[in-house]
Parts: C-alpha cells; sequence; structure tokens
C-alpha cells in the first residue's frame, strides 16, 4: 500500500512576483491548498525551490561576501549551478570603504592550532564592496542580461538616512535584480554611522529603516539577521511587521580569533594590531541552527507560510544543508564554504541533499522543510516526557524475577513472556 503524504500549497509561492505583488500586507485568504503523495517507484528528488514567488533549480545560495564580490565571480556561480547569487554588499557611496590586509584568521581543530588540522573557524574583519557602485550596477545589468532566468540578489546597507536607503534601492532595483537583502547585520565595520548589527540590534530603530524600505521596494526584501543578540526572534518579528518578505540568519558572530603566543598580538594581525570581527565556518554551525530554530518556531506561529527563512552559517556538506531545511529554511546560503572549497561545492551538496532525500522517501524540498521544528520543547516537559516513559516501561513486564512471581491464572503468560524466540 502506497504511503501517503499531505503539505500545504501557498498559492503565493508559485506565483510570479508580479502576481504576489507588494499588497502582502493585505493577507491571503483562501490560498492554502492540500497535496497528496503516493510513493511509488522512486525518482531523483527535485531539489527546486520557488520562495516569494522566486524559481530557484536548488535552494543553495552563494551568501553575501566576497563570492559574490564582482561579475567574474557571480558568473561563475552561475555556471557552477548555484540556485540563487546574492552579491556582496553595496552602498552609496564605496569611498568610505577601506579594507585591509590581511583581513581573515583560521581556526584549526588539530592541537594547539596545528596547521594540518581541518579549519573549523574563520574570522574575517572585511568590510562590504569597495566597489564603485556604479560599476557593480553595471554588471548586475550584465549578469541579469546574460542569465534572464536565474536569481540574482542585491544586499544593499546604508547610514541612518532614508532620502539614501531610497535612493540606492531604485538604483538597483533599475539593474533587473529580483530581490534585496537588507545587511542589518555586519558586526563590524562603521557602527557609528548606524549601519549593519548597529541596526538590527535596535528594534525601535529596526522598524523605523525596514518602514523606509518596504515602502520603496518593489521586490522581495529579506532582512538578515545579527545572532549578536540576546532574542533574535525580536528582530526578525520587526522586520516581519515592517513589511519585509523573508528573514536571513545568521550573520557572522562577533570574535576574536586568537593571540599569537610569540608575538603576543591578536588576529589577524594589521601592523601589529588588529579588531574584533566576524565568526564564521563549521564551529558557528551549531549556533546558527538554534538561530533558525528560534526564528522558524515565531513565524510558524506568528505568520504562517507567507514570508520565507534562509538559514547561514557553517555549511559545508548537504547534511549540513538538510539541518536548515528540517529547522524551516527555505533556502541555504554558503559564503565561508566557498571561499575554502570552490564554486564546485554546490554539486556536493545537490548530490548529497538528494542522497539524503532518497534515505528518507523525500520527494521536494518541500516534503521535509519544517519537519523536525515539532520536536523541540521545553526543558520542564522533557523532564514530564521521561517520567511517563519510565512508568510505561515499569508498566510492561520483563518475564519473572523471582519463584515467587508466578501465578496460577497468567500461567500461560508469564511462561511467554520468558521465551526468547
Amino acid at each position: 500500500m502506497a504511503s501517503l503524504r499531505f503539505s500545504s500549497q501557498i498559492g503565493g509561492k508559485n506565483a510570479s512576483w508580479d502576481e504576489f505583488g507588494r499588497n502582502r500586507k493585505v493577507g491571503f485568504g483562501g490560498r492554502v491548498g492540500l497535496r497528496v503523495f503516493g510513493w511509488g517507484a522512486q525518482e531523483e528528488p527535485d531539489l527546486s525551490v520557488n520562495v516569494n514567488g522566486l524559481k530557484m533549480p536548488n535552494p543553495f545560495v552563494i551568501g553575501s561576501g566576497p563570492p559574490g564580490t564582482n561579475y567574474t565571480v557571480m558568473k561563475r556561480a552561475f555556471d557552477e549551478g548555484w540556485g540563487a547569487v546574492i552579491a556582496k554588499t553595496v552602498s552609496l557611496d564605496a569611498a568610505k570603504v577601506v579594507n585591509v590586509t590581511p583581513r581573515y584568521a583560521r581556526l584549526r581543530a588539530g592541537a594547539n592550532g596545528s596547521a594540518k588540522g581541518q579549519i573549523i573557524g574563520w574570522e574575517n574583519i572585511e568590510l562590504i564592496s569597495d566597489r564603485p557602485l556604479e560599476i557593480m550596477l553595471k554588471e548586475f545589468r550584465q549578469l541579469k542580461e546574460e542569465y534572464p532566468d536565474r536569481i540574482l540578489i542585491a544586499s544593499i546597507m546604508e547610514e541612518y538616512d532614508k532620502a539614501a536607503w531610497e535612493e540606492l534601492i531604485d538604483r538597483v532595483e533599475q539593474t533587473g535584480i529580483d530581490a534585496i537583502e537588507i545587511n542589518f547585520s555586519c558586526p563590524h565595520g562603521m557602527p557609528e554611522r548606524k549601519m549593519g548589527a548597529a541596526v538590527g540590534q535596535d528594534c525601535a530603530l529596526l522598524e523605523e529603516v525596514c518602514g523606509w524600505i518596504n515602502a520603496k521596494a518593489t521586490v522581495p526584501v529579506w532582512a538578515k539577521m545579527t545572532p549578536n543578540i540576546t532574542d533574535i526572534t525580536q528582530p526578525a518579528r520587526v522586520a516581519l511587521r515592517s513589511g519585509s518578505e523573508g528573514i536571513s540568519a545568521i550573520n557572522t558572530i562577533m570574535s576574536v580569533m586568537g593571540i599569537d603566543l610569540k608575538t603576543l598580538h591578536p588576529e589577524p594581525c594589521v601592523e601589529g594590531y588588529s579588531t574584533p570581527g566576524g565568526y564564521s565556518a563549521k564551529a558557528v554551525h551549531p549556533i546558527a541552527l538554534a538561530k533558525v530554530m528560534n526564528i522558524a518556531q515565531m513565524m510558524k506561529a506568528e505568520f504562517g507560510d507567507d514570508y520565507s527563512l534562509s538559514g547561514i552559517g557553517g555549511v559545508e556538506t548537504g547534511g549540513d544543508a538538510a539541518e536548515f531545511i528540517l529547522l524551516g529554511a527555505n533556502t541555504v546560503q554558503v559564503c565561508t564554504g566557498v571561499m575554502m572549497h570552490g564554486y564546485g561545492l554546490v554539486k556536493k551538496l545537490c548530490s548529497e541533499l538528494q542522497d539524503f532525500m532518497k534515505m528518507h522517501n523525500f520527494s521536494s524540498i518541500e516534503d521535509f522543510r519544517g519537519v523536525s521544528l515539532q520536536y523541540f520543547t521545553t526543558h520542564t516537559d522533557l523532564v514530564q516526557r521521561q517520567r511517563e516513559a519510565i512508568k510505561r516501561r515499569k508498566a510492561v513486564r520483563k518475564g519473572l524475577q523471582s519463584d515467587k512471581d508466578w501465578t496460577g491464572d497468567g500461567f500461560v503468560n508469564e511462561t511467554e513472556s520468558m521465551v526468547s524466540n
């Protein structure tokens, strides 16, 4: 007998963005349908996703950063098969952005940081794009002309200035980009100008700036969250209530990679000095999973399925990605993983994710998205569940412990309880 699987189908996610429209604030009555799947001969799992009306061949997205810093590397990402590309963050005035070198430091798993150990942590003190906006816009336009059916997302960040935000949105949208990701989360750089995490950590400021952005934007808007905050659901909730269609989480974690015990200088070391930076790679994956789980639970309880979630943090395998999707993510972003393993990593990610899907007879991403959320509860509830389980186990007698336990009425059953075959 074929097993049946049910999942909700949201109309807006199967429509074009023009059909989905900017009327998302009004509500979506009558959009929930029902699909029934019957398992027969197994076919190759379908990795395609439809997120906020954006159709992607797979859920793997180049995260904003060096892998999306210019036309050449973004073209390479599309050619290798990435589902979407988020360009490195741009602002109106690139002249204020001055990067230093070296700007990365690595943490290895080997004893005493052995150079042969596996890289598990990566710190960067890199700023947003230092390339003139006009050049980045020209390259966005060129990419959309050459890859009209692929998803290109602009990452933007500005100072606390409504007119500047509106101008930047207008200019990036004119290139034909498919969506915008708002960088409310860069942990270092220019907080004195109320940029990046300085906004994402202040819900009142976030609400105001999000309002400006969503009143102007005509494409889907994803708000990128900082993990450097006590409760990440608070800014995520504000961003969604202020009109954003999606949440991306997490950006990097504020960190100091370490101190060189020979020189006594911190890493990465620039002329003998350093500054705290953003931490990423495999070591942040469990933290990212927890943050994504928290956001997904909040979104499910308060917003339903009309909004999207993009998981970020330490993704190097298909299994890493599956974990984010099981917690409710629609897409999975990779940045540091590409810097360490190259753009061809997407083929490995797709293959391993499909292997996972075959193991569980999942035919699509939606078949298992959010499935593991139901298994999270409070510690108090865990204690109660375990007490009840122990009572049930004790109630099932596993044979007789002593000759005195035999009874006349249950003699046959008692005998059977001690037979091994």
